[in-house]
């Protein structure tokens, strides 16, 4: 059975020309990022991937996580696994140098993060959830709390994990009841069961920090009576390490479709006098400190997406070129040949490449705008990054995930009806890729916090720049381009045409436009993905024209050929279900549905 192997070309063309690597390393705090350093990083991270994760990732999907009596114990390898991550370092790539991060860009953590997602989904969300844990206690610990547990997170000897759902609670965290008891020398006793935790309990780490979200005696009602408080599963002696276990148990994991190897725990706080918590920042705020968490998740679930889609790819391509069966179309007698000379076959194939460069490059810029938004010496810069990557978080997290599913489906498809056998392996990433669309916000609350808070809230001002943006690029795709170069300006002008019946209808008729949420993401992920193959292929264009006779340039402008000629060219459809396809969702009596 075929390894991952990391797409190194195009990862470093999206990183380079499509990002504007160069201008992230000149940023102060980003100068360590030499492209020698970039290079090493790449190559090791990709050595890593496919030749310790990925050959576990089977492994861990047929063995799966175990509990016994509230112990749990990973897949084989999975531990080991993890010691070696730790020991190279992986952990603290992106994390701040105070607490013993490498404090390398966005834009490069980025990258590598692709490369753990596509070769092993399950073991990637260990150090994800870690990683969020370190991004919220950085903002909102206190400083005791940032000297007593971001050393340890940061190099990742202790993991993190994100509690917020409860078993009347998911979505809507108004409904939390976990509660928080103040002992009266500023630790809580938490009580109350979490449920769905990546990473809940595992055998991985010396010591698991979670973030639960409660409520404290005197809380007001609904989300603004939420805190967050820090819960380790052991206490800390006298001297940081480890010490007494903690009043929190996973009492049972859950049986899940896919990333078996990910334990998602139920964890029960309290059961036997309460679990000694401490308050992060200031009470009643949690909710807003936990969102730091879920951003970053959200965004890097979008990376789970594009890493599912490249390994459901792969495995795809090594299929067909191997698996033999069928004349060539239009030779008659001609010999047996490779399903991958079957024109439909190839479709496939291209229809999950195309939207793979997409998706990465598109997830790439974005990183490169996160980068901006912390590090640019200017600060309208920074302004103007940061507004860029709010909007595009949800079009990372929401058409990625869903492109992955419709992806790793094709995967499944190619393959035929091996696909459908477990051993092939083709299934695994089906089944991996389908919880993406739904943790950390499904589609819908992607969509609605793109429509809500990202465009109506601001009148279209960022999306409508961005919208400028596209247009002056369409201006490169003349000539032997100008058949995408038409299919883009189309596509955006569908796109404006969205936005401004959004922005338009959002106060009078808020539910004819949530009715048409998922498709405008949908829209705007098409679109925006388009963007950067465009972009992708006026670049392939000059270097052919400069005489680079690397076969990677003619294959770029052949995926952005075909993702306008299959994907822009479905934007007037999603705008018209945006404009007018209300009235089926909205019409219908309850009962009738």
């Amino acid at each position: 059975m075929s390894e991952y192997a990391a797409p190194l070309k195009d990862i470093r063309f999206a990183m380079q020309d499509l990002a504007a690597l160069d201008q992230i390393v000149a940023l102060p705090g980003c100068q360590e990022a030499t492209p020698d350093v970039v290079d090493a990083i790449l190559e090791e991270a990709a050595k890593f991937a496919g030749g310790v994760l990925s050959p576990l990732n089977q492994v861990g999907d047929k063995e799966g996580a175990r509990w016994k009596d509230t112990v749990v114990t990973t897949s084989p390898g999975f531990k080991q696994a993890y010691r070696q991550f730790v020991d190279n370092g992986w952990n603290a790539l992106g994390c701040d140098p105070e607490f013993g991060g490498q404090g390398l860009p966005r834009l490069l953590s980025t990258a590598v993060s692709e490369m753990w997602k596509a070769s092993n989904h399950a073991f990637s969300l260990c150090p994800m959830l870690t990683q969020g844990a370190i991004e919220a206690l950085m903002i909102a610990g206190s400083d005791e709390q940032k000297a007593a547990y971001l050393p340890n997170l940061v190099s990742g000897e202790w993991a993190g994990t994100m509690n917020l759902t409860e078993p009347s609670a998911g979505s809507d965290l108004a409904a939390v009841r976990s509660r928080a008891e103040p002992v009266g020398d500023g630790t809580y006793r938490i009580f109350g069961q979490k449920i769905f935790i990546t990473y809940g309990d595992h055998d991985m780490t010396d010591n698991i920090v979670h973030l639960v979200l409660a409520r404290t005696p005197d809380a007001p009602e609904g989300v603004k009576g939420i805190s967050l408080f820090v819960v380790p599963k052991f206490m800390l002696k006298a001297d940081g390490k480890p010490g007494e276990r903690n009043d929190v148990f996973c009492v049972s994991l859950e049986h899940k479709l896919g990333i078996h190897a990910s334990p998602t725990a139920v964890l029960a706080f309290g059961d036997h006098g309460g679990a000694i918590g401490t308050l992060v920042g200031e009470e009643n705020r949690g909710l807003e400190y936990m969102f730091i968490m879920m951003n970053a998740a959200r965004f890097n679930v979008g990376l789970e997406g594009l890493g599912d889609a490249e390994r459901a790819y792969q495995r795809a391509v090594v299929y067909a070129r191997d698996r033999v069966q069928g004349t060539e179309v239009g030779v008659r007698g001609g010999p047996k040949v490779p399903i991958i000379r079957h024109p439909d076959v190839r479709r496939m194939l291209m229809s999950m490449r195309a939207r793979i460069e997409a998706m990465r490059a598109l997830a790439y810029v974005t990183a490169a705008a996160l980068d901006n938004a912390h590090q640019n010496p200017e600060a309208a810069a920074r302004t103007q990054a940061q507004a860029f990557a709010e909007l595009m978080i949800p079009i990372v997290k929401g058409w990625s995930t869903e492109s992955a599913i419709d992806i790793a489906s094709l995967g499944v498809q190619v393959h035929g009806g091996m696909g459908y056998i477990e051993e092939t392996g083709a299934a695994q990433h089906l089944r991996d890729a389908r919880i993406t669309t739904i943790y950390e916000g499904t589609t819908a609350i992607q969509a609605n916090d793109l429509i809500g808070r990202k465009i109506a809230r601001e009148q279209g001002a960022t999306i409508n720049a961005v919208i400028g943006e596209m247009r002056t690029a369409t201006a490169g795709l003349d000539g032997d381009l100008a058949v995408i170069g038409t299919r883009q300006l189309a596509a955006v002008d569908a796109l404006e045409r969205a936005v401004l019946w959004i922005v338009a209808n959002f106060g009078s008729d808020p539910k004819a436009v949530h009715a048409g949420a998922v498709p405008f993401l949908h829209l705007f992920g098409i679109v925006a993905g388009g963007w950067q193959m465009g972009r992708a292929a006026v670049i392939a264009r000059a270097r052919i024209a400069a005489g680079d006779g690397d076969p990677f340039w003619p294959a770029k402008l052949a995926t952005t050929r075909f993702f306008a000629d299959h994907f822009l060219t479905q934007a007037a459809g999603l705008a018209e279900s945006v404009v007018a396809g209300a009235t089926g969702a909205l019409e219908i009596a309850d009962d009738s549905l």
